[in-house]
């Protein structure tokens, strides 16, 4: 009787330490990792830090795209013809080649060249390249230089895609607007076969509307839009289209772009107008995130503050 009960102490001691170390184990995996305030500076001349959790540098833009455009850098003025120079890891190239692509706002392709490798390009490593590219006149202030993997197999996932933000040199006597798309709603396209009204983008309609040529067209568009009913023209309301803009106190303050195509938009809301019934700040959001990825390098739009649009 007394062997059992050592027996059953020390069964219950060992329970309990290993429960200990498990508990303990899991709680400094959970703790906060405070890296060193190191830089490394990356080949685009940008600059990253360490991160958790084992405080490793985070990976610089080449890294992650296998791809560094050295000329035109981003934004940059372009011309025709166009000298295409930089360096791409070898799984970007087939036969010692691969593809570029331009393109305008409105998505029309103005021209694309082959870039060829300087070397050896059935390499794990940067192999340098370069082309010139020929293209028509652009209609409008901003494009897109598309970078594309040669890619034999056909299949989606291999498919390799870079967006390179570019500017264009334009004549204001020659070029004085451009078409642009104002996303509004009309309910009447958004039921179901109930009738019930579903508070999806289906009921985003696009009003096309002529804006001045400037060198911020998406900043210019977005408040454009949040002008809201004052853009609509009579007809336009008696088709049933409608917008809860413009919201008293609520304005763009910061646009900005980013080379991996991620939008931000910073916004002031001094009277809290964003908040409301899910289904009301689900068609504000979808009419701003609509209207800005009408623009070919927007990939993803992100909202600041963080607590806009809030049901």
């Amino acid at each position: 009787m007394r062997k059992n009960k050592i027996i059953w102490v020390f069964a219950i001691i060992i329970v309990v330490l290993i429960g200990s170390y498990f508990y303990l184990k899991h709680k400094n995996q959970n703790k906060s990792v405070v890296c060193t305030q190191e830089a490394k500076i990356c080949l685009n001349g940008s600059s990253v830090g360490r991160i958790g959790p084992k405080c490793e540098f985070a990976l610089c833009p080449e890294e992650k795209d296998g791809i560094l455009i050295t000329s035109p850098k981003p934004n940059n003025i372009i011309t025709s013809p166009l000298k295409i120079e930089g360096q791409a890891k070898g799984f970007w190239y087939f036969e010692g080649q691969f593809k570029v692509e331009l393109y305008n706002t409105q998505n029309n392709l103005l021209g694309e060249t082959i870039l060829r490798a300087k070397t050896d390009w059935a390499s794990e490593n940067f192999v340098p390249f370069s082309g010139e590219l020929t293209f028509k006149q652009p209609t409008t202030p901003n494009g897109v230089l598309r970078f594309l993997s040669d890619n034999p197999s056909g299949l989606p996932h291999n498919q390799r895609v870079f967006d390179l933000p570019v500017q264009f040199q334009l004549s204001q006597s020659q070029f004085q607007s451009q078409k642009i798309l104002l996303y509004y709603y009309n309910p009447e396209k958004d039921k179901d076969e109930n009738g019930n009204i579903k508070c999806s983008e289906n009921g985003l309609v696009a009003i096309v509307r002529e804006i001045p040529i400037t060198k911020t067209p998406i900043q210019d568009v977005i408040k454009l839009l949040l002008k809201g009913k004052n853009n609509l023209t009579q007809q336009e309301i008696q088709n049933g289209i409608t917008t809860e803009f413009p919201l008293e106190g609520f304005a763009l303050t910061e646009a900005n772009l980013k080379e991996n195509g991620i939008l931000t938009l910073k916004f002031s809301d001094l009277l809290n107008k964003t908040s409301g019934g899910a289904c009301r700040v689900k068609i504000l959001w979808a009419q701003i995130e609509k209207t800005a990825k009408q623009f070919i390098p927007v990939k993803v739009v992100k909202f600041l503050p963080e607590s806009l649009f809030q049901p």
